[in-house]
């Protein structure tokens, strides 16, 4: 294969206006079925047994759909990391103190985190934003500052944030994924933090889906059996004060949502209107997926599960979405370290269709 096809120069990329929810939403396109076809016909002329490879033949398949081409590698590969504060860990949701998440910025910048370690192992850069952390920073080098309010307000009171805010939230996410796109991204992972967004996912699973929500709410970062029935009951009292309408995405999103969670939204949004493929992490990514394929049902083909979450209700959510994820490793970091690693299977699936020879190329008789 050509790799001077699958990676222009950085000066012959095309220029990306910011573009707003409904731009992306208009640009948003099927799978390129031409590709996946070409894709398909050389999956089966590889010099292997046919489906020998499993998953990585599908995955492969789907990539070549998405970007309209059979890739030849991935290089400029990314995790795009959101932190957000929410107001309902004011109500009891979390072993930890909301300070965490501020702190734990600081650590991403630093380079010490999970996601620092895993991005650095694959090869991919990470993108931290704060998209609404209690206190806030001065500027910080390697920190993208995309501030929608210090944190959402308490979901068990009323609306996390107003209507507005929420399509700000998608709309910074859709800026922050064009920017990378424009430097050079082949693949992006979402990743996020935020004490208590675990809250939020539920909900918002709850919400759209109708899954009862003790179904699909999980221990977070290690609740008791009796804080986790406060929980329950926490997020239950969020959906009966707003009464989210399932049908319309933004409605959920400003009433049970983070600010992080609708960053996300437009990461991935943002990326299926480029053909950049995306791997989404686990529950927290997920919720913005669910949000996402709402909002534009096609966009799921274009989004690819990275593992499943040792967080409960994960398997549910990744029903509800429809997808099958890539790895199942027990993990429920968050950060962004699932994708990290699935990006190096869909990375493994792009080289071997490209790299290996066809019975034809390599002269070897093939079954008769």
């Amino acid at each position: 294969m050509d790799e001077s096809e699958d990676n222009e120069p950085k000066t012959k990329r095309r220029k990306i206006v910011g573009a707003s929810l409904d731009q992306i939403l208009k640009q948003i396109r099927p799978l390129d079925e031409a590709a996946m076809e070409s894709a398909r016909k050389r999956q089966e002329q590889l010099t292997k047994p046919r489906g020998s490879l499993g998953k990585l033949e599908d995955v492969s398949i789907r990539i070549a759909g998405i970007r309209g081409r059979i890739a030849s590698f991935l290089e400029h590969k990314a995790i795009i990391t959101m932190a957000a504060d929410h107001g309902v860990v004011n109500s009891g949701v979390s072993l930890y103190p909301q300070e965490v998440t501020r702190q734990m910025v600081f650590n991403f910048l630093s380079g010490n985190a999970g996601i620092n370690i895993l991005t650095r192992h694959i090869g991919a850069r990470v993108i931290i934003v704060d998209m609404g952390v209690v206190g806030g920073f001065e500027p910080q080098p390697g920190l993208i500052c995309k501030m929608i309010d210090f944190g959402t307000k308490d979901m068990t009171q009323g609306p996390a944030m107003t209507r507005q805010q929420a399509i700000d939230s998608i709309e910074a996410g859709i800026e922050v994924v064009e920017a990378e796109i424009e430097k050079g991204l082949d693949i992006v992972g979402t990743g996020e933090m935020g004490i208590g967004n675990t809250t939020p996912s539920s909900a918002i699973c709850a919400a759209i889906t109708g899954t009862p929500v003790q179904d699909i709410t999980g221990r977070g970062t290690g609740l008791g059996d009796e804080q986790l029935d406060h929980k329950v009951k926490m997020i239950e009292k969020a959906l009966s004060v707003n009464n989210p309408d399932p049908t319309d995405p933004i409605d959920v999103l400003s009433k049970v949502g983070g600010f992080e969670i609708g960053g996300l939204v437009g990461v991935i949004l943002g990326a299926v209107a480029h053909r950049v493929p995306v791997v989404i992490d686990g529950f927290i990514s997920g919720a913005a997926a669910l949000l996402v394929i709402n909002l534009a049902p096609t966009a799921k083909e274009h989004i690819i599960a990275g593992h499943h979450s040792a967080e409960s209700g994960h398997g549910i959510m990744l029903e509800k979405l429809g997808l099958s994820p890539l790895l199942n490793l027990e993990m429920r970091l968050g950060e962004g370290t699932g994708a990290a690693l699935a990006m190096t299977v869909v990375e493994a699936a792009v080289k071997t269709l490209s790299g290996m020879k066809t019975f034809a190329e390599a002269g070897v008789s093939d079954v008769e």
